[in-house]
């Protein structure tokens, strides 16, 4: 590596074509074909979860969502959670750690969102720039203020996950370059808090396609 980063970088390429993104699809080819045709411990833990996601994005998206809709999120959710898990085994390029991939997903959520709102729900959507019991005065700074937070939402969402994903993993490799200069007590030591951080990075993984999803089922809503 020439630089702390570099294991962020897509450099494999085949032609100039870069093979690193394919890992954003490998998380298909690692599923064996009996989990989608025999019921197991895992597929059956697997689809407990998504009942449970379904049922709270349907809550959130309150009663006026379409039949359906909640698949959207689900789906988002799997992607993500599958791209994050992917990252954590060794060099397997980690996609969901860009600004590429993560924006890609945010921006044209948000944009559909607000297009359907301004369009078809204008008065509700004007509604949301003046919060209640706000005073006269004070109502065009609100609006200046509610305009701009809603402006940088995708870049928000997008920012949060790659930040995250990206932190753990400059972590690990910090951890990990000082192993060669260590005696054996001490390469114990690092392998033990390389294991506790690897842990935290799944809980991570987890946390962050959850978070992901879930917003962008409130920002859904709040169209409606």
């Amino acid at each position: 590596m020439t630089s702390l980063f570099s294991s962020f970088d897509p450099t494999s390429s085949i032609m100039n074509l870069s093979l690193n993104w394919l890992s954003t699809f490998l998380g298909l080819l690692v599923i064996p074909m009996p989990f989608w045709l025999m019921q197991s411990r895992i597929s059956y833990m697997y689809n407990m979860i998504m009942n449970k996601l379904h049922t709270e994005f349907k809550n959130f998206l309150g009663p006026m969502n379409h039949q359906g809709s909640t698949l959207l999120f689900i789906s988002l959710f799997s992607m993500i959670l599958f791209n994050n898990f992917m990252g954590l085994f060794p060099y397997i390029f980690t996609s969901s750690s860009h600004l590429v991939f993560t924006l890609t997903l945010a921006l044209p959520m948000w944009m559909s969102f607000m297009l359907y709102g301004w369009i078809n729900n204008t008065k509700h959507m004007l509604a949301h720039l003046v919060p209640e019991g706000v005073p006269a005065m004070l109502m065009p700074i609100m609006v200046c203020i509610e305009m701009v937070s809603n402006l940088i939402r995708p870049m928000t969402l997008s920012v949060r996950l790659a930040a995250n994903m990206m932190v753990g993993h400059l972590v690990l490799s910090m951890i990990g370059n000082a192993g060669s200069s260590l005696e054996i007590i001490g390469l114990i030591m690092l392998l033990s808090a390389q294991m506790l951080l690897v842990i935290m990075e799944s809980a991570v993984a987890i946390i962050q396609s959850y978070v992901f999803a879930l917003l962008v089922a409130i920002y859904s809503s709040e169209s409606k």
